[in-house]
């Protein structure tokens, strides 16, 4: 079975209505493009863009590359109905109404957080091209580009940097940071957290650099006014994009960036490799930079750095008493589970699908049992979904390593049944 087809399942819908089909199988191979399209007939923006999202494909398909490339609809209509009605007005392909379950592992797994998007991949692999199909549409209505890979890094952030030197500014070019690890700092001025954090950062930052270890920041300022620019950047001792630099915009909607501050650690310019999203919980929870540059680990104590994980992501979490022993014994049961979950994703060259914790004594430990409502024993293990709001719960008392293994792979092939999140 081809990636795309394990993705999409066997067959795909051709006209509404009617039980004609065509095998997902016939969309693979080497040089072919396929174009996954978040939308619904609820939904304005949606509504706007279908039609100019179809007068692309038309154009596009009667190109010699065109011929190579295909889009399937994934609805998020409420009803069967409001799909026949919307999918009336496609000329492509749909995922079939009916199979909702593998429409949310598509939403989830291309982290769909709002429509309409559309998600360009390569059909031999399966493998993501980009998330900005939608925007490449407006930017490139003649496809010259098409299947839109994404700059290298370097390539985007080719030109000039700025860095303090005394009340002046000096000009430094990109190249100079070639080969080392790069923090990207999304910030502004008029942002309380984003003053409160930058002055942390910039402690961190000096202790990394007196261990004479390869690191640089670049802030790209969300400032308003230049004079507002001009005063943060005094405060920071790395290198900054220029004010109302384009290179800004195009770095926001590479990595989707939906608020500030937001730090992103990357391997280098030349790879682009993300190392991490959430430089700054890293910071936060490891201000001297002992662990820089903050590489993932399969397993982790649960503690307030991973919030944001726990609201994006799924998370499989054993919850311990909180005694030394309770805390060995969690990590044993869930280390090798973890390890060979973290491998089997990174040799893919994919995000992991599950996050592993252990959870002691902590803040964030007894808001969570509370905000689940969970019962008051431990150890607990469980599987978080807070993006589609459930809960699995595993009803065994001991938990060894065979248990969460059982667990892990009963939730993995779709047989545990959950339970609805109250909040």
């Amino acid at each position: 079975m081809s990636s795309l087809q394990a993705l999409l399942g066997d067959k795909l819908q051709e006209k509404v209505g009617e039980k004609e089909s065509l095998a997902t199988e016939s969309l693979v191979g080497e040089g072919r493009y396929v174009g996954l399209y978040f939308s619904a007939h609820w939904c304005p923006p949606c509504r706007g863009f279908t039609p100019k999202l179809a007068d692309f494909y038309r154009e596009f398909k009667a190109t010699e590359k065109g011929k190579n490339f295909e889009i399937i609809f994934v609805s998020s209509d409420r009803d069967q109905a409001s799909f026949d009605e919307y999918y009336g007005e496609m000329p492509w392909l749909a995922l079939p109404y009916p199979d909702r379950d593998r429409k949310a592992k598509l939403s989830k797994k291309f982290k769909v957080q709002g429509i309409p998007t559309f998600v360009i991949l390569d059909a031999s692999t399966g493998k993501l091209i980009t998330k900005d199909g939608r925007l490449r549409v407006s930017e490139d209505p003649k496809a010259e580009s098409f299947p839109w890979h994404p700059k290298p890094l370097s390539e985007i952030l080719q030109g000039k940097l700025l860095r303090r030197n005394g009340e002046s500014t000096e000009e430094v070019d990109v190249s100079t940071l070639a080969g080392r690890p790069v923090g990207l700092y999304f910030s502004a001025h008029w942002c309380p957290p984003c003053r409160s954090f930058t002055p942390v950062l910039a402690k961190t930052y000096q202790k990394i650099k007196d261990e004479n270890k390869d690191f640089e920041i670049i802030f790209a300022s969300s400032d308003r006014a230049e004079e507002s620019f001009n005063d943060y950047f005094k405060t920071m001792p790395w290198l900054a994009l220029p004010y109302e630099d384009p290179r800004k915009k195009t770095l926001s909607q590479m990595y989707g960036i939906a608020g500030i501050p937001t730090l992103i650690i990357v391997e280098n310019l030349e790879t682009g490799k993300i190392i991490t999203k959430d430089g700054r919980g890293a910071v936060g929870a490891d201000p001297d930079g002992k662990e820089f540059p903050w590489i993932p680990k399969p397993l982790n104590m649960l503690e307030q750095q991973y919030a944001g994980t726990l609201n994006e992501e799924t998370s499989v979490i054993l919850f311990t008493d909180g005694s030394d022993k309770g805390m060995e014994d969690a990590k044993q049961a869930l280390q090798p589970i973890a390890d060979a979950s973290h491998a089997k994703t990174a040799e893919k060259g994919e995000d992991p699908d599950l996050f592993f914790f252990y959870a002691g004594e902590d803040e964030i430990v007894d808001s969570l049992r509370d905000f689940a409502s969970l019962e008051d024993r431990d150890p607990l293990l469980v599987i978080l979904d807070i993006p589609d709001q459930k809960i699995y719960v595993c009803p065994e008392e001991e938990v060894t390593q065979e248990v969460a293994k059982d667990f892990v792979e009963k939730y993995q092939a779709g047989s545990l049944e959950p339970k609805a999140l109250r909040g």
